[in-house]
């Protein structure tokens, strides 16, 4: 479903492309997160995603909202470079900003086929579950690429002075 350029948009863009894609017989597949320093394991997880579907939206955490959840010294790259470089990704449709804690209203906004997270979160913790699986949908735990975290990433950074392993 993907245009010709990358897209960044709104709740209000996510609901259009969905209904769009759901109306045409495909599955709205939907992911969310921080995407601070992007390395090979989310290029992995967000291709996997959209492998599930028909379209991909990825909903991003704002800079505020990432304060909230990892702390005052991240993000290190602002919210709108951050989904600037996701929807750049062949595999993403399109990125939205979320400035809530968690993605629950935007989840019910797009109102999603398919959600996926990391197989880190437990099978009850992943906020969207009720919204998704309300509608008949499903809910996705995959597995993450061994040997890739941005937080791994930033400590690595941060006692070598260098990224390179």
């Amino acid at each position: 479903m993907r245009g010709t350029s990358p897209a960044t948009g709104s709740a209000g863009d996510a609901r259009e492309l969905g209904a769009r894609v759901q109306a045409a017989g495909g599955l709205v597949v939907f992911t969310n997160g921080v995407f601070d320093l992007l390395h090979p394991g989310h290029v992995r997880y967000l291709q996997a995603a959209r492998r599930l579907g028909a379209a991909l939206v990825v909903g991003v955490n704002s800079d505020r909202s990432v304060r909230a959840n990892k702390g005052p010294e991240r993000p290190i790259n602002p919210e709108h470079e951050r989904a600037e470089v996701l929807s750049a990704l062949a595999c993403v449709d399109l990125a939205v900003i979320f400035d809530e804690d968690t993605p629950h209203a935007l989840i019910s906004r797009v109102q999603p086929d398919v959600l996926v997270k990391g197989a880190d979160w437990g099978e009850h913790d992943i906020v969207g579950r009720d919204v998704v699986e309300a509608r008949g949908g499903r809910v996705v735990r995959m597995e993450l690429s061994p040997g890739f975290s941005t937080t791994s990433l930033i400590e690595r950074t941060r006692t070598r002075g260098t990224a390179s392993p």
